[in-house]
């Protein structure tokens, strides 16, 4: 992307991060929305730590910016064991990963975002360290070169992926959890902005809250960005608390609407309905007419607008939905082949 976009799911910086994590919870029982998905890992750490085990695989996969990192740095605490954290595109080599396994205690848990991304000859390791704990590494070059039986200790791996269709077959069938992480609801949200708000020494009304959380994607990190934003307006206007005027006022200054869309969201839809009447128009026609990469509107953009009923695929392309229409004030002329 050429710039920063105020609602990415993407961490802006390493101060950035830092405060991502200080807004993380540490337990299942601060952990606020994905409802189902914390109580069915409920029942399988209880069932794990009872039996003294290591906790079965877990995949987390879903949009970015949902808490998936999040979860695996709770399940670690909530089953008392240390954590190695990593990214698929940070494992390059099978040595890479006979490393990072090699670091492991008994029950440790093994978190690789992207996981998607590794590449073919270190997934393809893991398929052994994953079922029977050990992998098989060839040590030494040429005439001098030997195999090696390396066991290892049972532990957990924890893959998170905003791209589930990309794994393999074989990658996915050895994961024995596999959950989904849902957009968050507006109740649940608003709750996160609070107690974001509170941890920032922030104080916010509960309006000022709602109106953070309508307008956050369904995300939390878009949320705990927005109230920062805000933070900032409120600070310089000298305002002590911000309510749903100051929320307001700040957020259309900042190009974010009563949906969540930004400028990037209403170029495109714009773009399919004014050049395109509304389509159908290929994923490549409009990163070329909005000037933006394919991969980022396919992963950063379409997915929420497909969330809220804005944009359709069809085998032709997308489509702008008569939503859409409504949202940007523009004539709908219907038309049963799209």
């Amino acid at each position: 992307m050429t710039e920063q976009r105020i609602i990415s799911n993407e961490p802006e910086d390493n101060q950035e991060e830092s405060i991502e994590k200080s807004l993380r919870p540490q337990f299942l029982s601060q952990y606020i929305g994905q409802d189902k998905v914390k109580n069915e890992l409920s029942v399988y750490i209880q069932a794990a730590r009872q039996r003294e085990e290591a906790l079965d695989h877990v995949l987390l996969y879903g949009p970015p910016g949902l808490g998936k990192t999040t979860l695996a740095m709770v399940i670690a605490n909530e089953m008392q064991v240390q954590i190695r954290t990593t990214s698929g595109p940070a494992i390059e080599k099978s040595g890479d990963l006979v490393a990072l396994l090699n670091e492991l205690q008994p029950g440790d848990i093994l978190f690789i975002d992207e996981i998607h991304r590794l590449p073919k000859m270190v997934e393809e390791m893991l398929y052994s360290a994953m079922e029977d704990f050990f992998v098989d590494i060839v040590v030494g070059q040429g005439p001098t070169a030997h195999p090696v039986h390396f066991p290892l200790p049972p532990f957990t791996l924890i893959g998170a992926t905003t791209r589930a269709g990309l794994l393999s077959a074989p990658l996915r069938d050895r994961f024995g959890i596999v959950e989904h992480m849902a957009y968050y609801n507006q109740s649940d949200l608003q709750e996160i902005v609070i107690r974001s708000a509170d941890i920032f020494n922030t104080k916010i009304e509960e309006s000022g809250a709602h109106e953070l959380a309508r307008r956050s994607r369904g995300t939390p990190r878009i949320a705990n960005r927005l109230l920062k934003r805000v933070r900032d307006f409120a600070e310089v206007s000298d305002q002590s608390e911000i309510n749903q005027m100051t929320a307001d006022h700040a957020l259309n200054l900042l190009a974010v609407d009563n949906r969540g869309l930004d400028e990037t969201d209403r170029k495109l839809l714009e773009t399919m309905i004014d050049f395109y009447q509304g389509g159908p128009v290929g994923l490549s026609t409009l990163a070329a007419n909005i000037g933006e990469e394919t991969e980022t509107i396919a992963e950063m953009v379409e997915p929420y607008l497909m969330q809220i009923g804005f944009i359709k695929r069809t085998p032709r392309g997308r489509v702008a939905t008569m939503e859409a229409y409504e949202h940007l004030n523009r004539p709908y002329n219907f038309d049963e082949n799209k």
